[in-house]
């Protein structure tokens, strides 16, 4: 079995997780991870529990992005009709897992241009922000000076 995820949205991009097996044993524990893989062998049968926890930041909503994959166990050659059929076999699941290799990337191609995409329309509304800000300030600058100019060459005539 194994667990891909990745934090798409939210706060610093860290969340807590925790494996558990059917037996409460703890298999794998991380924290404050943004994204991570974890293989491991199922032996027992069961519930295999996934716990995503967001106790450190409970004020930050996140957005977590998980691939959970789910393999076979390797069998033994049970089939005696010819080399050919599991030469075929072996073949089919190769490119099967290839193609699942392949998806699994393509999954994780979308959710990093989501986060890129999030932190570049961030950025962009900053940037538009702080050029209207300058702009206010160029504007109130320029009324300011030309006051100043008007009041310094006025003539002024004392009787």
């Amino acid at each position: 079995m194994a667990l891909t995820f990745e934090i798409a949205e939210g706060g610093f991009l860290d969340i807590d997780v925790r494996i558990v097996g059917p037996d409460g044993g703890v298999i794998a524990n991380g924290e404050r991870e943004s994204s991570g893989k974890y293989t491991f062998a199922a032996n027992t049968n069961g519930v295999y529990t996934y716990c995503f926890s967001n106790k450190m930041s409970t004020m930050t909503p996140k957005v977590v992005m998980f691939n959970m994959a789910i393999g076979e166990a390797p069998k033994g050659d049970t089939n005696a009709d010819g080399e050919s059929a599991t030469k075929l076999e072996d073949m089919i699941k190769q490119l099967s897992g290839s193609l699942a290799s392949v998806k699994s990337e393509q999954e994780y191609m979308q959710v990093r241009d989501r986060i890129h995409r999030s932190i570049n329309e961030s950025t962009n509304s900053r940037v538009v922000m702080w050029s209207f800000f300058e702009a206010v300030i160029l504007v109130a600058m320029t009324l300011g000076q030309i006051y100043y100019l008007k009041r310094f060459f006025e003539v002024r005539r004392v009787v």
